[in-house]
């Protein structure tokens, strides 16, 4: 079973792109951020076209996420637990059925906090502090669980091109790694560096200054498994290539195979 997430930066503008990586990579499951329309406005017939099954949690102009799957998405969650006030639309869940019981999958797209020393910063941990907390709850379903997204989150020196740049940026501040580690400290697992342990992997790429032509990345789009999923898992892949398209993502997809 193969599983990817990618931060799209607007479905209805790369839907070729989306429906080419569909094509080429034949995910069984595509978690995307970044969707930017609400839900009646996502490209579901291209999608479903291509045999996949469509869970959205959209938001106009902004965030909005979703799950394509070509098995029947069910138990379909939108919404993180937690804070009923809280309207941005960043989390979206669903269960899977396989051969061997279910497959749990959440696609995450987990707030900038930039500028740090305003309430957006507030909000990103305070929004780790509930993904924690049902991560917490979903463990005790002891079942395969995949939480892949945009995490916003650079959890080492290693997986940023210039650390130096990012040192007050929230993607980098101390607490927020420190927060990403509590998540994976629940007994989760960061399924990249389970396959690979080098520097220089990067999934995203600014726009500004060059960055893709001088490799300038970092690494913040992550697949984090539950011990059940964990002990599945079989390899991962960037998918870099779709950095080099016109008017591509900032993003690439990342994908993992699941020995299920």
């Amino acid at each position: 079973m193969r599983v990817a997430t990618w931060n799209i930066n607007s479905a209805r503008l790369r839907v070729g792109h989306l429906t080419t990586f569909l094509q080429e990579a034949k995910p069984d499951v595509l978690c995307l951020q970044e969707i930017k329309c609400v839900d009646d406005a996502f490209p579901v017939g291209d999608i479903e076209a291509l045999g996949y099954n469509v869970a959205v949690h959209g938001q106009k102009t902004f965030n909005g996420v979703a799950i394509l799957s070509r098995l029947p998405l069910e138990d379909v969650t939108r919404g993180l637990p937690g804070d009923d006030g809280d309207e941005q639309a960043r989390y979206i869940e669903a269960v899977v059925s396989v051969a061997g019981g279910v497959v749990r999958v959440a696609s995450i797209y987990l707030p900038n906090g930039n500028p740090p020393d305003t309430e957006k910063y507030t909000y990103k941990l305070a929004w780790m502090d509930r993904l924690i907390a049902h991560a917490r709850g979903l463990l005790e379903l002891e079942e395969p669980l995949v939480l892949a997204g945009d995490y916003n989150v650079i959890p080492e020196a290693r997986d940023a091109a210039r650390p130096e740049l990012w040192t007050g940026d929230a993607l980098f501040l101390p607490q927020t790694r420190s927060k990403f580690r509590a998540l994976l400290n629940l007994g989760l697992t960061e399924a990249l560096r389970a396959c690979d342990d080098q520097p220089g992997v990067y999934t995203f790429w600014d726009y500004q200054a060059g960055a893709w032509q001088k490799n300038n990345g970092i690494r913040i789009d992550h697949l984090i498994l539950s011990p059940q999923a964990a002990d599945k898992l079989r390899s991962t892949e960037v998918h870099k290539h779709l950095r080099g398209l016109e008017k591509p993502s900032d993003h690439v997809p990342v994908s993992i195979d699941l020995d299920l």
